[in-house]
């Protein structure tokens, strides 16, 4: 039986009130923030960390948009506007598997606060959503704990882009999680510093690997359409597979194997998604383990490189992620759930309030959108069950796991993270509930905004 205390009852402060709170700045969240912001409502982004940007900045998961390819018809709206902006301010790189541009996790820190102060969004960094505050079934606001102790802060709509779905599950609304053995893997992100491009890239094009190259053994295996088995992937396996038969990497660790991000004129290798493992992202012990098992994995990864990797002899370690890359923990039973006949079947929703390609990866699938099919996103789907004035957005929106394993992608998040920024802004203005929101007045915010719905 667990030991229980009490804690007494207190006052807490309420710092601010707002017309819209967003609790996770991660790219639906950010998405969402700027466009409550950009409709007109004063807006709140509520941020643990002490940079915005999520899964981009903390994780380090700069591929943003590799999934696009010339007949690709990709999302359009805040989204693109982030990549557009890290171009413009010196914070993204070519992408060497697609066409799009990888985001640099350290420099899209200062877009995302530019794009924060040019929107009028009131920023609040390192502060931890701790509880709701509930008037019967409707949220009011939220309880936070910070170095400046417990503190409340009373929003009129709250837009949850925790990526966990923390703050509907608290709320009572009714979310689900898969078995951990059934979740995707967690991933430990790191770059390298020191490595000889020309090497590096001259051993890449000697041996090129492909998508198909996923599926032979190892953890990465994945069911694909056929049409992705041959297209270029920058993906390492051997030099992994030379340092397990060489004793340098453990028998344990024999799933060591992943794909790069870009390499630099001065050396930085990036985005090195190497490191899986599986745990729950919602349990403390869990991501402390996983935290300091992912580091001990990744300097494995990095000794195989230096050793087997041509370009890597003299590199090093240049950095971790600040946290774990999570791509699967609750998702909340929401007033529609998606399926994955609705992403692989270019579904179309009257209450869309954007379009994402048919861009599936995850549980063992890998479909990338090289012929111009795309889904639309509901705005049902974001919707909770039970709560009033609160919406959910991100990756943890209704859906099964094959519809999840199109939604969890970063672009697809801000997609989401948009429709639920214009519908807070409707929703204040018009004083309706987000269930009785008018769709269409949403959809024509969404569209002056320049996000496409259809």
């Amino acid at each position: 039986m667990t030991r229980t205390i009490s804690e007494p009852a207190r006052q807490i402060d309420v710092i601010r009130e707002t017309d819209v709170l967003v609790v996770g700045s991660g790219p639906g969240g950010l998405a969402a923030a700027l466009a409550s912001a950009r409709a007109g409502v004063e807006t709140i982004l509520l941020e643990r960390y002490g940079c915005f940007g999520g899964n981009i900045t903390q994780v380090g998961v700069e591929g943003f948009a590799w999934y696009r390819h010339p007949e690709t018809i990709d999302s359009e709206g805040i989204g693109r506007e982030f990549e557009e902006r890290a171009k413009q301010m010196g914070a993204a790189m070519p992408e060497p598997q697609s066409i799009s541009h990888s985001l640099d996790a350290e420099g899209f820190k200062f877009v995302a606060d530019t794009l924060v102060e040019e929107a009028g969004v009131i920023p609040m960094l390192h502060r931890l959503f701790v509880a709701p505050i509930m008037e019967g079934d409707t949220i009011r606001g939220v309880i936070v704990e910070s170095k400046a102790g417990r503190e409340a802060i009373l929003a009129k709509r709250v837009i949850d882009a925790t990526g966990d779905a923390d703050i509907a599950h608290r709320s009572g609304a009714p979310t689900h999680k898969h078995p951990v053995d059934e979740m995707m893997s967690v991933s430990v992100m790191f770059s390298m510093c020191g490595v000889n491009k020309t090497r590096f890239i001259d051993a890449v094009k000697a041996d090129p690997q492909t998508y198909g190259d996923w599926a032979v053994g190892g953890e990465w295996e994945v069911t694909t359409d056929g049409k992705e088995d041959d297209m270029f992937s920058p993906f390492l396996r051997k030099p992994f597979k030379k340092a397990l038969e060489a004793g340098l990497i453990p028998d344990s660790l024999a799933t060591i194997a992943g794909t790069w991000g870009t390499v630099s004129d001065q050396g930085d290798l990036t985005y090195l998604n190497m490191v899986h493992l599986y745990l729950d992202g919602t349990d403390p012990d869990s991501l402390t383990h996983g935290e300091m098992a992912g580091r001990k994995q990744a300097m494995h990864a990095v000794n195989a490189l230096q050793a087997f990797m041509p370009g890597c002899e003299t590199a090093k370690l240049r950095n971790f992620g600040m946290t774990l890359g999570i791509r699967d923990t609750r998702k909340i039973e929401a007033a529609y759930n998606l399926t994955g006949e609705d992403v692989r079947g270019e579904a179309r929703f009257d209450d869309s309030i954007g379009i994402f390609p048919e861009f599936i990866d995850g549980y063992g699938y890998l479909i990338l959108p090289t012929t111009g099919r795309y889904f639309h996103v509901p705005y049902r789907s974001m919707l909770p069950k039970g709560i009033k004035n609160l919406i959910v957005t991100g990756r943890t929106i209704g859906g099964d796991k094959v519809s999840h394993a199109a939604v969890r992608n970063m672009m697809c998040c801000a997609v989401a993270g948009q429709g639920a920024g214009a519908a807070a802004a409707i929703s204040v203005k018009s004083g309706a509930d987000f269930a009785e929101v008018d769709v269409g007045a949403v959809q024509q915010e969404l569209r002056r905004q320049g996000a496409r719905i259809a």
